[in-house]
C-alpha cells in the first residue's frame, strides 16, 4: 500500500467523543438507518398496489425496487466516501438524509414507470450518503473487539425499518392509497436531519483505535485502499459472500409480501403487520445475536466471525423454502420467523471483519467499496432477476393451463374486470404458483454464499485485531 502522509493545516481535538455522545449518535444513527431502509424498501409492500396501477411486470416492479436505486446508490458511495473521509461526517450524513426523505414523498406523484424509476434514483443518490460516513463514525467511537456489536446494534436499523415500513405501508394503502403512503413515511426524515445535525458532534478520527495521529494522515488513494482490502482473502470472500447473500434477500424480499397477497388474497394491511413483526422481530433478533455471537466467539479464534454467517445460511434456506411452501398463510409467516433469525446474523460479522481490515483513514471508503459490490450486485440485479425468475415460472403455469400469454392476458398481474371467471382464475392462479416457485428459486443461492464464508473462514488469524493472512 502506500505511504500515507501528514498534512500540517489538520489538527487533533484535545479529547475523544464522550461515552454519552457516543450513545446518543449510536441510537440517533440506528433511527437515521432505519429511514433509510423504510424508504428503500416500502416497495416490497407496496409493490402489488403499484403493479396494478401502473400495469407493470414483476420484472418491471423489480428494476424499481432494485437498479432504479442501486445503481447511483452504488455509484455514488465511493465518490460520497471519500468525501466523508475529509469533511464532517454528521453534516454530510444529514444533507443526504434531508434528500433522499424528499424523493421518497415524491414517488407518490409518479404517473407512470418511467417517472418512478427517475424519482427512485433519486432516493438511491440521498441514501448513497448514508453508510459509508455512518460505519466511519462508529468505527471511531468503539473498539475493534466491540465493532461487531455495535455495527450489529446499528444494522438493527434494517429490520426496524423493514418493520415500519411495511406495517404503516399497508396500512396507508389499504385506507389511503400507494401514493399517499410513500408521502407519509418520506417526510418525517427531513426533521430527523435537523435533529442528527444540531445533536451530534464529529468524532476523533482513529480515537478507539488509540491513533487520534490518523487524523493528521492523508487518507490514503482508492486504488491502495482497493488492494489492502481486496488482496485480502477473507475480506474477498466475505465480500462475494455478502454480495449472494443481497441478492437472494433483496430478490425475494422484493416480492415475499406480494407472494402472500397473490396465494391467500391477503389485505396490504394483513401482510405489511405480519411480514412488519415477525419479519422485523427475527432480523432484529439475528442481527443483533449475529454480531455478539461472533464477538464472543471470536475472542478464542477470529474464525468464527466467518463460521457462524455460514451456518446460519445453511439453515436458512431450507427453512425458508418450508415456509414458502405451506398451503395456510398463518402457518407460512410464522414459519418465516426462525429463517430470519439464520439469514441476518451475517450482518454483524461481516461488518466487523471489514472494519478491523481497514485503517482508521480509509473505513469510509472501504464501506462504499464494500456496499458497492454488495448494492450494485445484490439490490442491483436481485430484485430484477427474481423478477424475471418470477415471470418466467408465471408464463410457464399460465400456458400449462391452456392459455398463451400471461402479460397480455393478465395486464398488472391481473384478468380484466370483463373477463370470464375462468380466465381470472387462470390469472390468479399462474402469478400465485410462479411467485412462490421463483422465490424457492432463488434460495439455493444461500448454499452458495456460505461456501464463500467457509472458505473466508480459513484465511482469517486467531486475534481480531491481527487482520487476517493472505
Amino acid at each position: 500500500m502506500q505511504d500515507i502522509k501528514t498534512s500540517d493545516p489538520i489538527t487533533v481535538p484535545e479529547q475523544p467523543i464522550k461515552s454519552v455522545q457516543g450513545a446518543t449518535m449510536l441510537g440517533l444513527l440506528v433511527l437515521i438507518y432505519t429511514s433509510n431502509f423504510i424508504d428503500r424498501t416500502i416497495l416490497a409492500t407496496l409493490g402489488q398496489a403499484i403493479k396494478e396501477d401502473l400495469q407493470i411486470s414483476d420484472s418491471q416492479l423489480g428494476l424499481l425496487q432494485g437498479l432504479a436505486f442501486a445503481l447511483f446508490y452504488s455509484i455514488l458511495g465511493i465518490p460520497l466516501a471519500r468525501l466523508s473521509e475529509r469533511v464532517n461526517r454528521v453534516t454530510l450524513i444529514s444533507s443526504c438524509l434531508a434528500l433522499w426523505s424528499l424523493m421518497t414523498a415524491l414517488c407518490g406523484a409518479a404517473q407512470n414507470f418511467f417517472q418512478l424509476f427517475l424519482i427512485r434514483m433519486g432516493v438511491g443518490i440521498g441514501e448513497a450518503g448514508c453508510t459509508p460516513p455512518a460505519h466511519s463514525l462508529i468505527a471511531d467511537i468503539y473498539k475493534p473487539e466491540q465493532r461487531a456489536t455495535a455495527l450489529g446494534i446499528y444494522s438493527i436499523g434494517i429490520p426496524l425499518g423493514v418493520m415500519l415500513g411495511a406495517v404503516s405501508g399497508g396500512w396507508l394503502t389499504d385506507n389511503f392509497s400507494w401514493r399517499v403512503a410513500m408521502v407519509v413515511v418520506g417526510l418525517p426524515g427531513i426533521l430527523l436531519a435537523i435533529v442528527f445535525k444540531l445533536m451530534v458532534k464529529e468524532p476523533v478520527r482513529g480515537a478507539a483505535d488509540n491513533q487520534p495521529e490518523a487524523m493528521l494522515q492523508t487518507p490514503p488513494s482508492i486504488s491502495a485502499t482497493f488492494q489492502h482490502l481486496f488482496s485480502n482473502k477473507a475480506f474477498l470472500h466475505i465480500t462475494i459472500g455478502a454480495t449472494l447473500v443481497a441478492f437472494v434477500g433483496y430478490g425475494t424480499g422484493t416480492f415475499s409480501q406480494a407472494y402472500f397477497i397473490r396465494m391467500f388474497d391477503l389485505t396490504y394491511t394483513e401482510v405489511g403487520m405480519m411480514f412488519g413483526l415477525i419479519g422485523g422481530l427475527s432480523a432484529g433478533v439475528g442481527t443483533f445475536l449475529g454480531g455478539f455471537l461472533s464477538d464472543w466467539a471470536g475472542k478464542k479464534h477470529a474464525r468464527w466471525y466467518a463460521i457462524l454467517p455460514g451456518i446460519g445460511l445453511l439453515l436458512a434456506a431450507p427453512a425458508y423454502m418450508y415456509a414458502f411452501t405451506r398451503n395456510e398463510w398463518l402457518l407460512g409467516v410464522w414459519m418465516m420467523l426462525l429463517p430470519g433469525i439464520f439469514h441476518y446474523a451475517y450482518i454483524g460479522p461481516t461488518l466487523g471483519v471489514m472494519h478491523n481490515t481497514a485503517t482508521a483513514r480509509m473505513r469510509a471508503t472501504a464501506t462504499a467499496l464494500f456496499f458497492f459490490a454488495v448494492n450494485l450486485i445484490g439490490l442491483g440485479l436481485g430484485p430484477w432477476v427474481t423478477g424475471l425468475v418470477i415471470d418466467a415460472f408465471t408464463q410457464w403455469q399460465f400456458s400449462a393451463s391452456g392459455a398463451v400469454n400471461f402479460i397480455d392476458s393478465c395486464p398488472g398481474g391481473i384478468a380484466a374486470a370483463d373477463a370470464s371467471a375462468s380466465m381470472q382464475q387462470q390469472c390468479s392462479s399462474a402469478s400465485a404458483l410462479g411467485t412462490r416457485y421463483g422465490i424457492v428459486a432463488m434460495l439455493f443461492v444461500f448454499v452458495w454464499a456460505a461456501g464463500h464464508y467457509f472458505i473466508a473462514a480459513r484465511f482469517l488469524k486467531k486475534s481480531v485485531t491481527e487482520g487476517s493472512s493472505n
